[in-house]
């Protein structure tokens, strides 16, 4: 998610459409299954420019998205009628989010370096704040798998509210909670930086970006969260990911770039601003992308639907 600091901002006011240049891949050099992943004449749209740095999208049942804006500590709610509310103020500094099997928000709340579980009225509930008495670095970005348990990052990355200046834990590692666990396992402890992750519906399959080294990797899920099979997908690192209904991978940084099953690019979003940190699918039907870049959010209508 995040990745180091606030990148910088310019402020100038726009309308309140703008348009995104997207450059697919010419359908004749597309991957069979991956052309016409967009809508029919469909432009992105501007939903909203006034916040400082938006983060951790994550869609309801009903297809409403939450996001933070992190620096501002807020997580926000954008319903399936267009409509924009805070869900929560004071928010943990949130970064990273995933709704679990019971509805509830699961949360990487980074001001004091914990895991949150948040109700539908906004009860939180603390499900982690350390690691065998030491600060996590700072859980960044989550996923909750159907059984119930929770694969997050845990990159450092410095903080001006933090009085700490140092890790405390011995890497940048991934952890799993399993269901009724009170401590995380270590999963993976070989990646320079982790920090956009995201699984398969059916649990089977877990992508981990390595924004460090600038590398995806892929590996199967084993019983207790387990990793084995560990495979690189592609060499581009990412901020934020999500899946398709096709198994196509969208990874963030500079944009939104799509990747197939088999680690093909398919297509490339540009979007406006410096940095865009995440991405998840959305409304009723799943089909609207919701974008997270810098202090703006955007939709864009799609002709596939979520993966998750």
């Amino acid at each position: 998610m995040v990745v180091g600091q606030w990148w910088p901002r310019g402020w100038a006011l726009v309308g309140v459409v703008s348009l995104i240049g997207l450059n697919e891949v010419a359908l004749g050099q597309a991957p069979a299954g991956t052309s016409h992943l967009f809508a029919s004449s469909a432009t992105p749209q501007l939903v909203s420019k006034q916040f400082k740095f938006t983060e951790g999208p994550a869609v309801d049942r009903a297809g409403n998205v939450f996001f933070t804006d992190q620096p501002n500590n807020k997580i926000w709610k954008y319903s399936t009628d267009g409509k924009l509310s805070v869900f929560l103020s004071p928010a943990g500094r949130a970064n990273g989010m995933y709704f679990d099997q019971k509805g509830n928000l699961i949360v990487c709340a980074d001001e004091k370096n914990q895991l949150w579980s948040i109700s539908s009225s906004g009860k939180v509930t603390v499900l982690l704040d350390q690691l065998g008495g030491r600060h996590f670095n700072g859980p960044n970005d989550v996923w909750a798998d159907p059984k119930g348990g929770l694969f997050f990052t845990d990159p450092y990355y410095q903080r001006d509210y933090w009085t700490r200046t140092a890790s405390e834990l011995p890497g940048q590692y991934v952890y799993y909670l399993g269901p009724g666990q009170k401590q995380p396992t270590t999963v993976e402890t070989q990646l320079k930086q982790p920090n956009g992750i995201i699984g398969t519906h059916d649990g089977r399959t877990l992508y981990v970006a390595d924004i460090g080294g600038n590398k995806t990797y892929r590996y199967q899920v084993g019983p207790g969260g387990t990793l084995t099979n560990k495979q690189l997908f592609v060499s581009q690192g990412s901020d934020g990911m999500t899946l398709d209904e096709r198994g196509n991978v969208y990874l963030t940084g500079k944009g939104v770039t799509v990747y197939s099953p088999a680690g093909q690019q398919v297509a490339h979003i540009d979007v406006p601003g410096d940095w865009t940190a995440n991405v998840c699918f959305g409304g009723k039907d799943r089909k609207t992308l919701f974008i997270t870049a810098s202090e703006a959010v955007y939709v864009l209508p799609m002709s596939v639907k979520g993966g998750q």
